[in-house]
């Protein structure tokens, strides 16, 4: 029972070492887009705030989040700021109908294996990281309603204000 609780501390401890932090670099990654596979690298939007939302077409909080957030993207689009959404359906007609009955602007990619919501460590839907200008996490955000929006957006002017 011994060997077996230590395995499991220490499985667990290893788990949470590898998960992405605040404070941490954001784990970069190249994942296709929704409607085009065209491929899509994180790094295409350094030095701009990222709000990265981890998603998927049955998350109800999500359909809440998505017109928020797409009006917040066009509202500070123009200072650097940028939506990533990805979606993590195995099946790709789910999220292109989603995006049908929720159409956003901003850029959507799809990580139907799941690979990098293990490396960022996605636990719920939605979960969302701020990443500032630099690439470094600066929020992790778990789940949606309504009035998260006003702090997230506190939050994203905020390091859109930093040089």
């Amino acid at each position: 029972m011994k060997k077996i609780l230590t395995t499991f501390i220490l499985a667990a401890f290893a788990f949470t070492a590898n998960a992405t932090e605040v404070g941490q670099p954001a784990p970069q990654f190249t994942l296709p887009t929704l409607k085009t596979d065209s491929p899509t690298p994180l790094k295409q939007f350094a030095g701009k705030v990222i709000y990265l939302d981890f998603w998927a077409s049955w998350c109800a909080p999500c359909k809440t989040s998505f017109p928020l957030l797409n009006k917040l993207h066009q509202k500070l689009k123009a200072q650097g700021f940028e939506v990533v959404a990805i979606n993590l359906d195995e099946d790709k007609t789910l999220g292109e109908k989603f995006l049908q009955e929720v159409p956003v602007d901003f850029t959507v990619l799809r990580d139907a294996k799941g690979e990098w919501a293990d490396q960022y460590v996605v636990e719920s839907m939605p979960t969302s990281f701020i990443i500032d200008k630099n690439g470094i996490v600066q929020k992790i955000h778990h789940g949606f309603v309504s009035d998260d929006i006003k702090e997230l957006e506190a939050k994203i002017t905020e390091l859109l204000a930093k040089k």
